[in-house]
């Protein structure tokens, strides 16, 4: 398994060049970048700046392991309003685009929800429509997918939406396509269940895996803590993995909380993945 750190674990105020420079300095091999809808790689990027942007990334030495994006939090494959669920369905594809180009085999894609507790006007939708209309979305997708050889991987996030492992797999298998898998978050599916679970279950569905920990007691989006100070089993999760015969990126994706010195998040989080795949 290769090591990766997600870019929401650095300071916001920092370029992709500065997060490459020290993810490669803290001794990451990849680096997962974000679609956002402005910025240095926001949705308007163009061809130059996307060859730009990975040139910047592998003059460090290290791979782009992943293509994130925030923006399905706003617009979700979901909602009651087709033209907001046209909008998600056209990020998706941008992804897809962006990811070719910068030479990323898979894209994180939230499916839509039900519901979301930490989005206080977050519309709550009817759980087999928001099933069917996930569906459809991303069968659609994944051809769009294959097309320009990008995989989609689905992640287990906090939308009240795909809730276990074997429901998670029923959709993967509903869809039915090699360019559709699973984005698993093992730190997402502590408050309710055991992530070397889902491992098992999921087995090659997997794509790519995200790290993060938690810690059941305190609850809600303050139990998310630096690598193993939770109740992430992270022995049996590792050996879960392996027992899949799971060789890809896994990456950390981080909470930059640490109120001075930001950037020691990235190095404690190195080291802690030492430990982890020792």
């Amino acid at each position: 398994m290769k090591k990766g750190i997600n870019i929401w674990s650095f300071s916001d105020q920092l370029s992709i060049a500065e997060c490459a420079h020290i993810a490669k300095d803290a001794g990451f091999a990849g680096i997962e970048l974000s679609l956002n809808a402005e910025g240095e790689l926001g949705l308007d990027v163009t061809d130059s700046q996307l060859s730009a942007i990975r040139e910047t990334v592998t003059s460090e030495g290290l791979e782009i392991s992943g293509l994130a994006t925030g923006l399905y939090w706003e617009y979700a494959m979901t909602s009651d309003d087709p033209a907001t669920r046209q909008q998600a369905i056209d990020i998706c594809r941008k992804q897809l685009e962006v990811a070719a180009a910068l030479e990323v085999d898979t894209i994180l894609v939230i499916p839509g929800g039900v519901g979301v507790d930490f989005i206080p006007d977050y519309a709550v939708i009817a759980y087999d429509v928001a099933y069917e209309r996930s569906l459809e979305a991303i069968s659609t997708l994944s051809k769009e997918a294959q097309a320009v050889g990008v995989q989609i991987g689905i992640e287990n996030v906090w939308n009240k939406f795909l809730l276990s492992p074997l429901e998670m797999k029923t959709f993967l298998e509903e869809i039915h396509s090699d360019y559709v898998g699973s984005y698993f978050d093992v730190g997402n599916v502590v408050y309710s269940g055991y992530p070397e679970h889902w491992i098992a279950i999921l087995g090659q569905y997997i794509k790519k895996v995200h790290f993060k920990d938690y810690r059941r007691e305190v609850g809600g989006l303050a139990g998310f803590v630096d690598l193993l100070a939770g109740d992430v089993n992270y022995p049996a999760v590792v050996a879960a993995l392996r027992k899949i015969g799971y060789t890809n990126y896994v990456t950390a994706e981080m909470i930059p909380a640490y109120k001075y010195h930001s950037n020691q998040i990235i190095y404690n989080t190195s080291y802690s993945m030492d430990a982890i795949l020792a």
